[in-house]
């Protein structure tokens, strides 16, 4: 038996773990906060009942009985806030987990966005066979190279991106006419899948509609491995009023199919981006195909009554209102 003097405490044995040595309650000096038990589980405890983890999955019951649930199911106010932020926003917000990691859905969700965005970054443009092809009959649609001669140098000299190679520029001088109103450029950009995506359809629109007000509409044409920079080259080879430049987005986890229209007037070298507009979030779930042409449109035309494009042109309409919480939601865990 232990010897229990006056001045001392007990001793528990050398291999007892002191939070379940029968007969003895872990002791607390004056003015010492409770140590906290890092590895141990709560049913451990003697005497305890389990704590549920907070966000954790109901515990399935060993015994055939009915298991109770871990946590509270969300107030009725917050689940209406969720739903009004899941309206404006597809950012992973609200999601559940399983212990300290992701549910199997949503971690797979996630890995599958994340290949997509891989896949989107070194794909190739495509004009025979994949979903452009339709346009090179129908608009005359051809592509050259940027001075990026691949892919890998694409991804490793953005410079490259940002100028013709010198066939690209002898190929785009012989098929283009100059001084068109309107002079449309497809990049591939960072997303190929955007392009794919998107172009086949805003590319008739936005010319049609072009067209129908008057505007001549110069050679279309697409180039590979592109960068935003390209528009001062084209609009020094080409002399157009306005270049409208369609680019594939540097792809996320929400969507890799992002498209963005790059809008300059009379772009020339030394040009920066204080000097262009832009549109951006052209997909599905952002800004649709025919807001993306009448904002694209009135852009050219403000440019045009301004004679200058950037940050001197403000684009006239109500941006979504903010999302804001209403009086009375409770949004409590």
């Amino acid at each position: 038996m232990p010897d229990f003097s006056a001045d001392t405490e007990p001793t528990a044995p050398a291999d007892a773990n002191p939070m379940i040595w029968a007969g003895t309650e872990p002791a607390i000096r004056g003015g010492a906060e409770p140590a906290t038990v890092v590895d141990a589980e709560p049913a451990v405890l003697l005497g305890a009942e389990p704590i549920p983890l907070v966000g954790a999955e109901p515990a399935a019951p060993v015994d055939g009985g009915s298991a109770e649930p871990a946590i509270a199911s969300p107030s009725p106010g917050r689940g209406d806030f969720e739903h009004r932020v899941r309206t404006v926003t597809p950012a992973r917000l609200f999601l559940g987990r399983s212990g300290t990691s992701y549910r199997t859905a949503d971690q797979l969700t996630l890995r599958a966005d994340h290949a997509a965005a891989q896949d989107a970054v070194h794909a190739m443009l495509d004009l025979e066979s994949g979903p452009l092809a339709p346009l090179v009959d129908q608009f005359g649609l051809f592509a050259v190279d940027s001075a990026a001669a691949d892919r890998a140098t694409y991804l490793r000299r953005p410079d490259l991106g940002r100028a013709l190679s010198p066939e690209g520029r002898a190929e785009v001088t012989r098929r283009c006419p100059r001084g068109a109103d309107l002079q449309v450029v497809v990049g591939d950009g960072l997303s190929v899948a955007a392009v794919d995506a998107q172009v086949p359809k805003l590319l008739p629109a936005l010319l049609d509609t072009a067209r129908e007000a008057g505007r001549s509409v110069g050679q279309v044409f697409a180039v590979r491995n592109a960068r935003v920079g390209l528009l001062n080259e084209i609009g020094e080879l080409l002399d157009p009023a306005a270049v409208v430049l369609l680019i594939g987005e540097r792809p996320g986890l929400v969507t890799a199919e992002s498209l963005s229209a790059y809008v300059a007037w009379r772009p020339r070298p030394g040009h920066t981006d204080a000097d262009r507009n832009l549109i951006s979030n052209i997909h599905a779930r952002g800004v649709d195909i025919p807001a993306a042409v009448a904002r694209i449109l009135a852009l050219t035309e403000s440019m045009r009554a301004a004679g200058t494009s950037g940050v001197l042109i403000k684009e006239d309409h109500e941006g979504p209102a903010a999302l804001t919480s209403r009086p009375g939601d409770d949004l409590s865990p």
